[in-house]
């Protein structure tokens, strides 16, 4: 929860939704309710598994999370 006065608190969630404002929801605005909660729903799934990251050496999230956890 962000507390008064802490802008900070909230950067990654807001990194988040402008991300997925940018990539997603311009290129196809959902007309109900339902629709959105699938967009959302089916982004949240690409951006952990499948999108890559430059800042992690073009790996998704989830590839670099198994790297750095293999032994």
């Amino acid at each position: 929860m962000s507390r008064k006065g802490k802008c900070f608190d909230d950067a990654t969630i807001e990194s988040f939704f402008g991300t997925i404002k940018a990539e997603h929801f311009r290129l196809a605005a959902p007309n109900s309710i339902d629709a959105h909660e699938a967009c959302v729903n089916d982004y949240v799934h690409y951006y952990n598994l499948e999108r890559i990251k430059l800042r992690l050496s073009g790996l998704s999230l989830l590839e670099c999370r198994l790297k750095n956890t293999a032994w």
